[in-house]
């Protein structure tokens, strides 16, 4: 479904037939199924001031039959929405100092955790702070309730934590860039980080196996029903694994799968950065019809793939067409074949025998990579040379922010007069419009004090 206007940042689901979807537009939609293959909007929930980044679903209770919708957002709250009434906000919990980007409910419904880019996490119960978890020296992107009661967090500092009662127990380290995303496992837990790899841990620290297919940032991870485990990332697929072994790839025509959730039926939602959330099934009954199916697999095939996310394969020694005489090795392989002076990269569908296209390669990654800067994310992060021989200056700046506040931000932070708030301001302005998708683009670029170009 064409759910938001802007990227579907995070996803719940309750059952086989709710789906609750959150998106950088400042809407969170919740969706039930209306047939075997289709969902209807039921409610759109209107609160939040700016993007809203996380949502769980707070399981049902004598008082609340229908369960809670909580979801965190830019604007620093919480808000628990009544689905029975979901017009306005039942509560608004107040208390992280910046954005909320992680939410997670315990199996009862009795505890609800947020994670900020506040570099803390806090334990919310009945409406109030039951615990501050501080120690995190960056973001904590990721939190989940363990059926012990026991609470992790996963940062940017690469670190995973497990708390109880608000002090720390545990720590996991292993993971090489930012820890964005946690899902509980039977023997354990499972991670997902910037640096590609899935992990699987056991609770008493050990990294039990460390799963290697994504190639970018992992952010999202959700257990299904069978034990098996679905990612998504920002190589623009889907990917579901049994034990440490990659079952399945699903390429859709976005660049970033910001989210996943499972179904109590085994299918798997995503949602993603051109505002879609799609629901795949391996049930027969529950497949879509022929329009639907033909619509995205050409929107997969006209999609720009970039070479950086199908892992940097030497260009120089790619076969030609007549590669896609022979089979594949494995079902859902993807390969790149030289056509002339372009570059297409194929899937191969074993039920099928046949190579499908799945995109034109090109080099460049486009406006949506996104970029991060001290541990948090933004949508363009500039070098700026201040003087001639000194290192560049980080200007990081999100599109839904004012650019006039990001440039005062970025001049107190370095200590530098206000006096050039416009010049920075508009520099920002000129910038953030002129990057644009395409193999060729070479936006203009012009360095607020030096006049430089961009290296």
């Amino acid at each position: 479904v064409e759910a938001h206007t802007d990227d579907v940042r995070g996803l719940a689901s309750r059952g086989s037939d709710t789906v609750v979807s959150v998106s950088r537009d400042g809407t969170g939609k919740i969706w039930t199924r209306t047939g075997p293959s289709a969902f209807s909007e039921d409610s759109v929930l209107l609160g939040h001031r700016g993007f809203v980044t996380a949502v769980a679903l707070v399981p049902a209770s004598a008082k609340h039959p229908l369960g809670l919708v909580a979801t965190g957002a830019a604007d620093k709250t919480v808000c628990l929405w009544d689905r029975a009434a979901p017009g306005q906000p039942l509560a608004r919990l107040d208390g992280h100092t910046d954005n909320v980007c992680a939410l997670a409910a315990s199996a009862d419904g009795q505890v609800l955790v947020s994670g900020s880019w506040d570099k803390t996490a806090r334990v919310w119960v009945d409406g109030s702070c039951r615990h501050v978890l501080r120690g995190h020296q960056q973001t904590v992107w990721a939190v989940l309730v363990l059926d012990d009661g026991s609470v992790l967090t996963g940062s940017a500092d690469k670190l995973i934590r497990r708390w109880v009662d608000g002090a720390l127990v545990q720590t996991y380290a292993g993971h090489t860039d930012c820890v964005r995303c946690l899902a509980a496992t039977a023997d354990g837990f499972a991670s997902g980080s910037n640096d590609g790899s899935v992990r699987l841990w056991a609770l008493d620290g050990r990294c039990r196996a460390e799963l290697y297919g994504h190639t970018s940032f992992v952010y999202a991870i959700a257990a299904l029903p069978d034990g098996r485990l679905a990612t998504g990332g920002e190589d623009r697929s889907v990917r579901v694994w049994r034990g440490s072994e990659m079952e399945h790839t699903v390429l859709v025509p976005s660049t970033s799968v910001w989210a996943v959730a499972a179904l109590a039926n085994g299918d798997i939602a995503c949602g993603t950065n051109d505002g879609r959330v799609r629901v795949f099934t391996l049930d027969p009954a529950r497949v879509a019809g022929e329009a639907q199916l033909r619509a995205f697999e050409q929107a997969n095939a006209s999609y720009a793939v970039s070479s950086k996310t199908l892992g940097g394969v030497d260009m120089a020694r790619l076969p030609g067409v007549e590669r896609l005489d022979r089979p594949g090795d494995r079902n859902q392989q993807v390969i790149m074949v030289k056509d002339g002076a372009s570059v297409t990269a194929y899937q191969w569908e074993q039920d099928a025998a046949k190579w499908t296209k799945v995109g034109e390669v090109v080099d460049a990654v486009g406006q949506t990579q996104k970029q991060v800067f001290e541990g948090r994310e933004y949508d363009y992060v500039f070098d700026v040379d201040i003087q001639e021989g000194a290192p560049p200056l980080k200007l990081p700046f999100n599109a839904t922010e004012n650019p006039y506040s990001a440039a005062q931000a970025f001049l107190q932070r370095h200590e530098l007069s206000l006096d050039h708030i416009d010049t920075v301001a508009s520099f920002i302005i000129k910038n953030a419009d002129g990057v644009h998708l395409g193999p060729d683009s070479s936006p203009a670029y012009s360095d607020p004090f030096t006049g430089g170009s961009r290296y």
